[in-house]
């Protein structure tokens, strides 16, 4: 059993509460999380299912990264991208700079998670233009994540409080906001799994892109 968090005590229930909402806040990858309870309280937090091991509780919690809705970006042509991205260009340059975060970054985001479609819903279960996964949504108070508005406005808010816990290093933020900041925190950077690579590597692409007018 590989441990992704060390053997917690009853005693340190806060510490797992803190921990389990750092990954729900991730959504979905390659590797995921297991909560395990002893009969004596201990918790055990780790990324493999044990075998013949008599826990009295066993919980799927969450994935350690997050792959974007590839559904719907199937047969979207850059002209069509546009087309979607301007629908929602008021509301993201809103959003963004209230929260003091780059509208254009914004729109590589959501170009990179769901093609700037609304509806978008990956196999994990991340819904909407910034795929916000249900129970990260619920924290951060939106109630339908395919409302446009609330969800841009759940996803930019979550973005920006990553931007500023990592001192506005934006591919820093970018690997918190698809693995979970736990990860970013562990691995003391980018965390060394491809999904999340991959998604920072094109976000920021994208962003490059949209930040010299192409």
């Amino acid at each position: 059993m590989k441990v992704i968090a060390q053997r917690l005590g009853g005693s340190a229930a806060l510490g797992v509460a803190a921990l389990v909402l750092l990954f729900s806040c991730a959504a979905h990858a390659q590797q995921t999380t297991y909560r395990f309870e002893e009969s004596d309280g201990t918790v055990w937090l780790t990324d493999h299912k044990p075998r013949g091991v008599n826990f009295k509780d066993f919980r799927f919690l969450g994935y350690h990264g997050r792959a974007p809705a590839t559904a719907s970006c199937r047969g979207v042509t850059p002209r069509i991208m546009r087309t979607r991205a301007d629908a929602y260009h008021g509301v993201i340059h809103r959003v963004a700079s209230r929260h003091g975060v780059s509208p254009l970054l914004v729109r590589a985001i959501i170009s990179v998670e769901s093609c700037f479609d609304r509806l978008a819903k990956s196999v994990a279960g991340a819904q909407g233009l910034m795929q916000l996964m249900p129970g990260t949504a619920r924290l951060l108070g939106v109630k339908d994540s395919y409302d446009a508005v609330q969800n841009i406005r759940g996803g930019v808010r979550y973005f920006s409080d990553l931007q500023r816990r990592y001192r506005n290093n934006p591919r820093l933020a970018l690997a918190a906001y698809n693995a979970g900041p736990g990860a970013v925190d562990r691995f003391n950077g980018i965390p060394p799994y491809t999904e999340t690579r991959d998604y920072v590597r094109k976000v920021m692409q994208r962003y490059r892109e949209y930040t010299a007018g192409r």
